[in-house]
Parts: structure tokens; C-alpha cells; sequence
């Protein structure tokens, strides 16, 4: 898996999780998060339900992964390097 694919489904799994932006965050809590999403959903379960966000409310859903890619980049900066 390349390096940008596992940033995408990192993001997704995210994006689909139950962690907000306004949630006190912290490198450990989005691995969590990460990690939680693709056990419940799965990679494309978790792509499926990006999907259907984007489909329901794009409005949300754009800022949401915007803010989702900052978290992931933060949270696995060491190992995108």
C-alpha cells in the first residue's frame, strides 16, 4: 500500500468515526479512532460511508475531511516520512 492510499483510508476511517472537531485531541485518540473505524466498517465500509456524506450533505462532509487530513497528517507525520 503506497503511502498516499494509506493516508486516504486513514482519512476515511476518521471521517466516519465519532470523534468531532471540538473534541480534545491527541496523536493516541485519533490512532484510536483510526483503528476502531476500519475494525467496525472496514477500508471500503468506511469508503462507502464517506461516500454517502458527501452524497447527503457535501456542505458538512468538505469541511469535515478537510479538517480530518490535518488530524491524520499530525497524528502519523513520523511515519508519512
Amino acid at each position: 500500500m503506497t503511502p498516499q492510499l494509506l493516508e486516504h483510508v486513514r482519512a476515511e476511517a476518521l471521517f466516519c468515526s465519532d470523534v468531532q472537531s471540538s473534541d480534545a485531541l491527541d496523536e493516541a485518540r485519533i490512532r484510536r479512532a483510526v483503528m476502531l473505524s476500519v475494525r467496525r466498517h472496514g477500508p471500503r465500509g468506511c469508503a462507502a460511508l464517506v461516500a454517502h456524506e458527501f452524497g447527503e450533505h457535501p456542505d458538512t462532509a468538505v469541511s469535515r475531511m478537510g479538517w480530518v487530513l490535518d488530524c491524520i497528517r499530525r497524528a502519523y507525520a513520523r511515519a508519512m516520512v
